[in-house]
C-alpha cells in the first residue's frame, strides 16, 4: 500500500487548493508500465471517494496531455532575453545556495542531466531562487515553483484550456514526505486561479502572486485531509 494526494482546484471565491491523501494498492517497480498501474488504483480509489475525473500530471501518465504538462516537457519562454528552456531546467538553474549558484548553464541542459547536476548537491544550504535577477525566498516553500509552473502553463494556451475540464490532478511520482513541488498541486492552482477569476491579476506581478495567494499558502498544510481507503 502507498500513500499519495489528489490534488483538488477550489473554483467559489478565493484561490485554493485541497490536497487528499489516499492509501492505495501501489506496484513495485520501475517500469512505466508498472507507475501506471499504481496510477490506475490511485485514481480507482479518488473516484470511490467522490472525485471523478482526475488528471495524471506526469511522464508516465496514459493521457498525452498529462505527458506535455510534465514539468520535464512544459516549456516556458523569457521574454527579456526570448530563450526557450523546460520548467525543471528552469527551477533548477535558478537555485541560489551558499556557496555557488545560479548555475544557469543549466537552463540549455537535458530536464534530468539538469536535475541531477552534481553541483545542486555540493554547494551547501539552498538559500533562494533567482530568475534573471528577480530573487524569489524559500517561503511559502512552494511558492517559485508555482508562479514558474503557471507562467509556463499560460504560455501554453492549448494545455491551460484542457485541463479546465478536470476535477482533480495527481503525480504518481510525487511523495509529500520526501519532495516539496508538485506539479499537480501546481496545476491544480493554475485552474483555481482561473475559475475563481484571479489569474490575470495574479500574474501581473511576482508579488501580486504571492499577495492573492498568501492565505493559501498559509493554510496549505492545514487544508491536507486524509481518506482512508475505500474497500
Amino acid at each position: 500500500m502507498a500513500t499519495r494526494p489528489i490534488f483538488i482546484p477550489n473554483t467559489h471565491e478565493n484561490p485554493k487548493v485541497e490536497e487528499k491523501l489516499l492509501e492505495f494498492k501501489w506496484f513495485a517497480g520501475f517500469a512505466k508500465s508498472q507507475k501506471q498501474k499504481s496510477i490506475a488504483e490511485l485514481h480507482k480509489t479518488a473516484n470511490q471517494c467522490g472525485i471523478k475525473k482526475i488528471l495524471e500530471i506526469s511522464s508516465k501518465s496514459e493521457e498525452e496531455l498529462g505527458v506535455k504538462l510534465s514539468a520535464f516537457n512544459l516549456l516556458i519562454n523569457t521574454k527579456k532575453n526570448n530563450n526557450t528552456f523546460t520548467v525543471e531546467t528552469a527551477f533548477q538553474g535558478s537555485k541560489v545556495f551558499k556557496n555557488g549558484g545560479p548555475f544557469k548553464d543549466l537552463f540549455g541542459m537535458d530536464s534530468l542531466a539538469a536535475k541531477r547536476d552534481i553541483r545542486l548537491k555540493e554547494s551547501g544550504s539552498l538559500i533562494a531562487f533567482d530568475f534573471f535577477g528577480e530573487i524569489f525566498p524559500l517561503k511559502p516553500r512552494t511558492f517559485f515553483y508555482d508562479w514558474l509552473y503557471i507562467n509556463a502553463l499560460v504560455q501554453n494556451k492549448s494545455l491551460s484550456e484542457e485541463i479546465l475540464n478536470y476535477e482533480g490532478f495527481s503525480d504518481i511520482e510525487f511523495n509529500p514526505k520526501k519532495s516539496i513541488n508538485c506539479q499537480a498541486h501546481s496545476v491544480a492552482l493554475y485552474v483555481s486561479l482561473e475559475k475563481t477569476g484571479y489569474l490575470k491579476k495574479a500574474l501581473t506581478s511576482s508579488s501580486e502572486f504571492l499577495a492573492i495567494l498568501s492565505n493559501h499558502y498559509n493554510k496549505q498544510k492545514r487544508n491536507i485531509v486524509v481518506q482512508d481507503t475505500l474497500i
